[in-house]
């Protein structure tokens, strides 16, 4: 079985910064955190076109509690800065600052 170090979350927001959407990437599940730092600038150019504003961040994924996670928890700041975390159950376990939540269940 293939262990997940790491989940690239790209979002894309309006001109305003205000209204923001989780954006589909052909990969999101990295073995290693480094091989989704490497992906992450190209996910972005790939979707430039689909918002005015593209954000992303790879988030580390504990592999003890890999198949814990059950949301992703993020938000875009006025300045276009990303904060996101992973949580289990409501418990925040790996974070970069994040507060809108989404149901996360192994989407690969």
């Amino acid at each position: 079985m293939e262990h997940i170090a790491a989940l690239l979350l790209v979002i894309g927001c309006s001109d305003t910064m205000t209204e923001c959407r989780e954006l589909s990437v052909p990969v999101s599940v990295f073995e290693t955190f480094e091989a989704c730092t490497a992906e992450r600038p190209f996910a972005l150019g790939d979707l430039q076109g689909q918002a005015p504003h593209v954000v992303g961040e790879c988030l580390a994924v504990d592999p003890a509690l890999e198949d814990d996670y059950d949301q992703i928890v993020w938000n875009v700041r006025p300045d276009g800065s990303l904060d996101a975390s992973l949580e289990v159950s409501g418990m925040l376990v790996a974070s970069n600052g994040a507060r809108r939540e989404k149901d996360y269940l192994n989407q690969q």
